[in-house]
């Protein structure tokens, strides 16, 4: 499942920041393909905003994808669009739910992901922070904390279908920020997995310059 739902406020543009062009192609596009490269098989779950169903439909018809691919109409919060999204799932799948611009993602975390899914129900990617970190409190005050304890999640976040499917169907609550922490108040526990640091999230226009960079990097290797 990809959710591309965003919008392009922080990127100061009117288009959605899933849309814009990064070497060449809309940043959908690049994502979806790391996917179909690291599952020819695999069945797409595309969430995203009706106004942009159609840019969204041309994407996958340039892949060659509509055939394995289904459009779902996101919802009012991160939540409810995978909500959505989900009532599209088999079961005794392997969910990956991915942010649409994470458009750097490799095949190879991906295939990562879905192999410990498989045998241990999930796979949530995360890195390590490489930056001193503190906590702050009601009171304005803050505190460091040891940052070899932190780390950064990233998606695809990953779990076996009989895992995920039963986790939403619990109310939406303030502190499920993603998948990983809907399971978790639904009683199952998670399971890290090694991410990427390039694995990086398009929110700003300098994440754009960084990855054409990395792209650019790639395709001369």
């Amino acid at each position: 499942m990809i959710t591309a739902g965003g919008s392009g406020s922080r990127m100061g543009t009117e288009l959605p920041k899933q849309f814009l062009l990064l070497h060449g192609k809309p940043v959908l596009w690049h994502t979806i393909r790391a996917f179909r490269e690291a599952y020819a098989d695999i069945h797409f779950i595309l969430v995203i905003p009706a106004a942009h169903a159609e840019a969204g439909k041309a994407i996958l018809e340039e892949l060659n994808l509509t055939a394995q691919s289904v459009l779902v109409e996101g919802g009012a919060t991160r939540f409810h669009s995978v909500q959505n999204g989900l009532q599209k799932v088999e079961p005794g799948s392997i969910v990956f739910v991915h942010d649409g611009v994470r458009c750097l993602v490799s095949p190879d975390l991906i295939k990562r992901c879905g192999e410990q899914a498989a045998t241990r129900g999930s796979a949530v990617p995360a890195v390590a922070s490489a930056d001193s970190i503190r906590i702050t409190d009601e009171q304005g005050g803050h505190q460091s904390i040891d940052r070899n304890r932190v780390r950064i999640i990233q998606t695809p976040q990953t779990f076996q279908s009989n895992i995920i499917l039963p986790a939403f169907q619990q109310a939406c609550r303030g502190e499920f920020t993603d998948e990983a922490t809907v399971v978790e108040a639904a009683g199952t526990p998670v399971f890290l997995i090694e991410g990427d640091y390039r694995n990086l999230k398009i929110t700003r226009p300098a994440d754009l310059l960084v990855a054409e960079t990395i792209l650019q990097e790639r395709a001369a290797q």
